[in-house]
């Protein structure tokens, strides 16, 4: 296994194979990932734009997609920014999300959950970064995706927010950049699962959603 940097090109090049895999990740059906694909090929033209792939076998480019995770300079605009913009009080909104880095996508293949491949993706996504803070929305609960987060200095901006198309309350998290690991950052995940019992999060970043205009 061996984690790459992917190009905008490299992502929407094995879109198909990575929406696929977001819709395995977290148990939604194969639609869901159809859907998702438009708006992960207008993610890869913002401004920013960074992803890393988990790939199998001996690594090479072509190798198995076993995970992968994506994010970009927020931005007034954007359907996520301007949500979590609207849940901040003005003096947070400004200390965090001016000039962030949103982390948007983060998942990993099942079969391949519970061996730090989360974590190794995440930090090869945010390793040299311009942005001064990354910033992201999770499902409530106490799931392997908080303790990851927890474990690489994420701290709460909004809990028990409602995203307008998604039911679960959700918290949005952020983290100072560089990351500074605390205890058990050495530890790898355990299998994510989700806000309901048995149900993979898949370490998902933001809700399943009808997304607005996006810029």
């Amino acid at each position: 296994m061996r984690i790459l940097r992917w190009s905008p090109a490299d992502m929407r090049g094995r879109l198909a194979e990575a929406m696929a895999l977001y819709a395995e990740a977290m148990q939604y059906p194969p639609e869901a990932g159809h859907h998702r694909a438009g708006f992960a090929v207008a993610h890869t033209r913002r401004a920013g734009f960074h992803s890393t792939a988990a790939l199998g076998g001996d690594g090479a480019a072509d190798g198995t997609l076993i995970g992968f995770a994506y994010g970009y300079a927020t931005g007034p605009g954007q359907w996520w920014h301007d949500q979590v913009r609207a849940a901040l009080p003005p003096a947070v909104a400004e200390e965090w999300l001016t000039g962030c880095f949103e982390l948007s996508e983060l998942h990993v293949r099942p079969a391949w959950q519970g061996r730090g491949i989360g974590r190794a993706l995440l930090t090869a996504l945010v390793d040299g970064l311009p942005q001064p803070t990354v910033l992201l929305s999770t499902p409530e609960g106490d799931t392997p995706a908080w303790r990851l987060y927890r474990s690489l200095g994420f701290v709460d901006l909004v809990r028990h927010h409602l995203f307008p198309g998604d039911s679960r309350p959700f918290a949005v998290l952020g983290a100072r950049l560089p990351l500074a690991a605390t205890d058990g950052a050495d530890r790898p995940e355990a299998e994510p699962r989700g806000a309901e019992p048995g149900r993979s999060d898949s370490l998902r970043a933001d809700p399943l959603r009808a997304e607005g205009p996006r810029s």
